[in-house]
This record gives C-alpha cells, structure tokens and sequence, in this order.
C-alpha cells in the first residue's frame, strides 16, 4: 500500500512539475505576442518569475526525496534559458577600458521623491548625477516643478536639453537630455499618447554622430488602492473570489495599457529602422517587464546592456511587489557593452538609475 501511494505520488508531482516547465516555456515566449492582436496573453510575462519559482521548489524537491528525477526541472531551465536570461542574466565582471562612454537613464518622478513625505528629492537627484560621472544622461519624468534642479544641471553638464511629451498639453512629463557632447539636433518621434513619448537626439561623439533615443512608454495606470491590491494578491491576503473579480480587473487594465505601448514601441522600432546607419543608444522607462513585446521588439533590433552584462534580476521600479526591470539601455552593434547595473543606493524616486559604459568598436 505505501509503495503504491509513494509511487502514485511521484507520478502525480511529475506531471505537475511538467505542466510547470511547459506553463514556464510558453509564459516565457509571450513576448513574441503582439498586444494588439491578443492583449491579454501579452501581459502573462508578469507571472514569469513565479513559474521560476516553482520550477525551483519542485527541482528542490526532487534532490530531497528522489534525485534522479530532477532531470525534469533541470530540463525545463534549459529549454527556457533564454526568456531567463532575459529575465535574471548571469554575466562576468568586466574592466571599463579607457575611452568607454558612460551612459545613464534614471526616471525622476518629476523630482517629487519616491514618497509625498520626502524631504528636497530634488537636492538627491541633482548631486547624484553630478557625481555619476556619465557622459551622457537620460531623463524621464524630467520636469522641474520647483525651477531648481534644471539650473544646477544645465550648471554640470556642457549640452542640455528638455523635450515636453503628450498630446494634452498639460506639461505633465518631459525627456531630458544632459551630456557633454554637442547636440546636433533633435527629433520628437510622432505616436499617439496623452502623457507619454520619444525623442531622438544626434549627438557629436567625436568623428561620428550618435543617435540617442530617450523614451517613455505607456504606463500601466495603476491607481495606489490597485497597487495595494495586487500586492495582497501576490501574498494570499485576499479571498478566493476576491482575488478572480481583481484579477480579472487588473489583466483587463494590464491588457489595455500593453495594447497602447505596443504602438508606441512600433513606432520607435520603425524609426529605429529607418536610421540603422547611425551607431545608436537607446534609454528609457518601458513601463513593462523583460518579458513583454514591449522588450523584445526593441532587442530584436539593439542590443540589451543589462542582458549582455548584468546580473541578476536588477528591479528598476522599487515599490515593493513589483520585482521586475522596466528601465533599460540598448545599443546598436557599433558599440561594445560593459558593466550595465541598476543602482539602488538612491532612492530619490520610484525608479532606479541604470548605467552601463559604451566603447566604440
């Protein structure tokens, strides 16, 4: 009878642990899904790190009581290696050889802190970048309510420039650019959006003209009390069908705002085409995960720098129940990537800055 039950049992945590792997694969490649099309399948690479999970509890279980049988989760790694890579990458340290560019993105939140209570983010902010040592400095949320960042920073760096973006002229968000590379000239790239936008700048880089793509995407307009709601989601505070009608409310919203990035990021991605023969840097707040369309149109063009030479997960957006990276740096194959990291030593803003150094090839 227990040998019966023992073997029925590993039977049944084996099939489970396949279903796992293959639920894992296809939430892996949901990347390769048009939000347009299906809009809601697109937003499935959020639940990415939870199937890493199990996949990890059932490989943990396998070592435990039947070690042979580990092949499966290992197996299910392996044939997911890639949208993990994508995800969490492992890459060697690397020295910075002379000559490399230092290139940072960091969403300010307007300068308003991480939290309502904080005192003079701005103060935060301005002396980190001032230190940072980065030849080139991207900005979202780049507007100076107060009058008192943009000075100081246009004090630091030798070329500036700030670009107003959305259709409803409300001022409510702005790219900027802060570098000490003279700026040749500027181009909004044209999508539809109310409080989002690109801008590309030509930038003289010794002999050669760069093209700097800056770019905020369509948030996801989660509302605090969502957020709140999500989070006790993740950690099982919340009834059985509590939790389905919310689901159900946050996927319609997550679908909504996917399918309206999605545009945008075509639109960039067409521009980014059209003007291939410029070695390129591209930065910004996606305001999706490494495993979404979002990511992976532009990948599919420019090269990752945090997947190239990151490590680890390297979460960008720091309010707690949100493990994902959702600011990125890409670059075209006329450079070389070296030493990509989030910084989570500030906390100025919702967002972490991340940083990588570019060397010419």
């Amino acid at each position: 009878m227990f040998r019966q039950l023992k073997a029925f049992t590993i039977k049944a945590v084996a099939g489970a642990n396949v279903a796992t792997g293959i639920a894992m694969l296809l939430v892996g490649f949901s990347d390769r899904v048009h939000p347009a099309a299906h809009p809601y399948v697109a937003t499935v690479g959020l639940v990415f790190p939870l199937f890493l999970a199990l996949n990890m509890a059932f490989l943990v279980f396998w070592l435990v009581f039947k070690w042979r049988m580990a092949v499966i989760s290992v197996a299910a790694y392996a044939a997911a290696f890639v949208p993990i890579r994508t995800y969490m990458p492992i890459n060697p340290g690397s020295d910075i050889p002379d000559g490399a560019l230092k290139v940072l993105s960091y969403n300010v939140r307007n300068y308003g802190g991480a939290s309502a209570g904080q005192h003079k983010p701005y103060d935060d902010i301005v002396e980190y970048l001032g230190r940072s040592g980065a030849d080139i400095v991207c900005l979202q949320e780049d507007v100076d309510k107060w009058g008192v960042a943009h000075p100081r920073l246009d004090s630091m760096f030798r070329h500036t420039d700030t670009v107003y973006v959305g259709d409803d002229g409300r001022r409510g968000n702005a790219l900027g650019i802060y570098t000490r590379f003279p700026i040749l000239r500027k181009e909004r790239i044209r999508y539809a959006s109310a409080g989002n936008g690109s801008v590309a700048y030509y930038l003289k880089v010794g002999g050669d003209t760069v093209l700097v793509v800056n770019n905020h995407f369509e948030s996801n307009h989660l509302e605090p009390a969502e957020r709140e709601r999500y989070k006790d989601m993740l950690k099982g505070e919340m009834s059985q069908d509590t939790a389905r009608a919310e689901s159900k409310k946050l996927i319609k919203k997550l679908g909504d705002a996917a399918r309206m990035r999605s545009a945008q990021v075509d639109s960039v991605c067409a521009y980014l085409r059209r003007h291939s023969h410029y070695p390129t840097i591209l930065c910004g707040d996606f305001n999706d995960t490494p495993i979404s369309y979002a990511h992976h149109a532009v990948a599919e063009l420019l090269t990752d720098c945090y997947v190239a030479t990151g490590r680890g997960i390297g979460l960008s957006y720091n309010q707690k129940g949100f493990y994902v990276r959702i600011d990125n740096i890409m670059c075209s194959d006329d450079f070389k990537p070296l030493g990509c990291k989030v910084d989570s030593k500030i906390t100025a803003s919702d967002h972490y800055p991340i940083y990588c150094w570019l060397k010419m090839k």
